[in-house]
């Protein structure tokens, strides 16, 4: 199979998880919680999961000059990954996120972003001719806005297919949405950027439509359990997930991004590309932390093998 360059342009975090009964309100003390520490972040996370999924990759990142940052670029280069684009931040440290996950797959996210805040434009400039050369530039915004934007817009004026995954929540410019080939929010993404509170597929559909008109090519939805809405071409349906155990949800929407950035590069149709991203989410789901629970290619093969894996939703809407 052909592949094609994917640059992610992103985050990298070294999370410090605690699994713990339920997430505790503020003033609450939970004291029945286990701890572990795994290497994380959106970009660094869609990276693993491109990697792992068959997409070759290029990552352009900046991290501290520390403990954590050299044993990311360790563990990237282990992946595949081509860290040439890495960049080492002399006064700030890398970036740390604490997460806690509750009994039910669900989490609270705190980070302290470290250098992933002091990615700067200038430093896109080594990377340029990556960038343009590629097939596809996945993004996120766990860097600062203006990066985030001159590396879509440059993508943009190359011919790049830009995919733009919108989280943390953020409001966007229309200028950076006409830039942007599939725009992937969750719910509450989707909300701030449309208008339109995101509660069910129908309330989803109308999102994606009002963010297609502000500028964007396609939209994405992601529902958690019940996979994801995609808006193409003023046409909305809904793609179905797999029907699995959740165990913990950190990262699942990472994999989704970079699954779908694979199979985009493929030129899968966006269909077949959110199905497929979606099956790479439901496997994340049922193991813990960020990417110790990103599969492999030969896992997502496996899976489509067997019966009786979409959840009992209507795949139209």
């Amino acid at each position: 199979m052909e592949k094609k360059k994917i640059v992610v342009v992103g985050s990298s975090n070294m999370d410090m998880v605690v699994k713990t009964n339920h997430i505790p309100v503020p003033g609450e003390t939970v004291l029945s919680g286990s701890f572990f520490m795994n290497p994380g972040g959106k970009g660094a996370n869609q990276a693993v999961a491109i990697a792992r999924l068959g997409g070759e990759v290029s990552f352009i990142s900046k991290m501290g000059n520390d403990v954590f940052g050299k044993q990311f670029i360790q563990l990237f280069s282990d992946e595949g990954i081509d860290t040439r684009y890495i960049l080492s931040d002399e006064e700030l440290p890398s970036g740390v996120a604490l997460i806690t996950v509750d009994d039910a797959g669900e989490n609270s996210i705190v980070v302290a972003s470290g250098a992933n805040s002091n990615l700067l434009v200038k430093d896109l400039d080594g990377a340029r001719d990556a960038i343009s050369k590629a097939a596809i530039l996945l993004v996120q915004l766990e860097i600062p806005m203006d990066t985030v934007t001159a590396a879509v817009q440059f993508a943009h004026q190359n011919g790049v297919k830009v995919i733009l995954n919108p989280a943390p929540a953020n409001v966007l410019s229309q200028e950076l949405l006409e830039a942007v080939y599939i725009l992937t929010p969750n719910k509450t993404e989707a909300s701030m950027i449309s208008g339109i509170t995101v509660t069910d597929l129908a309330s989803a559909e109308e999102a994606a439509k009002r963010i297609c008109s502000k500028g964007a090519k396609n939209v994405v939805v992601t529902m958690g359990a019940l996979g994801a809405v995609i808006c193409e071409n003023g046409a909305c349906s809904l793609v179905p997930t797999r029907k699995v155990e959740t165990i913990d949800t950190t990262a699942a929407g990472d994999v989704f991004n970079g699954a779908l950035a694979v199979a985009v590069s493929e030129n899968k149709s966006l269909k077949e590309a959110v199905d497929f991203a979606c099956g790479g989410a439901a496997i994340s789901v049922t193991r813990m932390g960020a990417q110790a629970s990103i599969p492999y290619r030969t896992e997502l093969i496996a899976q489509e093998l067997q019966p009786g894996r979409y959840s009992n939703v209507d795949k139209e809407t």
